[in-house]
């Protein structure tokens, strides 16, 4: 089947092929409750050289920058208590991390998770973290902008691999809490 977006021609239903997944993910997919049928959660095979947002456009083509999120990990800290959270932007915008991330989290400081925590406690791999899978008790942050994309390629919970969703899915996510201005230009 021909992706929603990009030209991706091997798109699949990711329920489908849950063994491209990895756990956490694979998990999700098949416990999907959420209003968005997961038939239109899509798996599309990727190269690994190419997960990384400015050789994914390039390699890929341009136009997949506007309807693509990132996902990030970030570690709030307020005293000696630490919250960790994830956020989706658009890929072409970074997430605030020291405003709205940290306010939005009632944190004195807030950075980017250490890789080994972020891969560590996501089961995913560096470069195709996702908001689908998460642990369920973490905040997930959602820029409003990719819930208003009608179709919103994000990581695969590894480099090899992206998944296609509806971005109104991502606001049915455990957690989650949509945010305009979460990414900033």
């Amino acid at each position: 089947m021909r992706a929603p977006i990009g030209t991706f021609d091997n798109a699949v239903p990711a329920a489908d092929h849950l063994d491209e997944l990895v756990a956490p993910i694979a998990d999700a997919v098949r416990h999907w409750h959420g209003t968005v049928p997961v038939e239109q959660f899509l798996y599309v095979d990727t190269e690994p050289q190419w997960a990384d947002t400015a050789a994914f456009v390039e390699h890929y083509g341009p136009d997949l920058l506007s309807a693509s999120a990132n996902c990030v990990v970030v570690a709030a800290k307020r005293g000696d208590e630490t919250t960790l959270a994830a956020c989706v932007v658009p890929s072409a915008a970074r997430a605030d991390v020291n405003g709205v991330v940290r306010r939005q989290l009632g944190a004195r400081k807030a950075s980017f998770a250490a890789m080994d925590t972020a891969t560590g406690l996501t089961g995913m791999e560096y470069g195709g973290i996702t908001p689908i899978g998460l642990p369920a008790d973490w905040p997930l942050l959602v820029d409003a902008a990719v819930v208003d994309l009608p179709h919103v390629l994000l990581g695969s919970g590894r480099r090899r691999g992206k998944l296609i969703v509806p971005g109104k899915a991502l606001a049915e996510l455990p957690g989650a809490t949509v945010i305009e201005g979460l990414g900033r230009a």
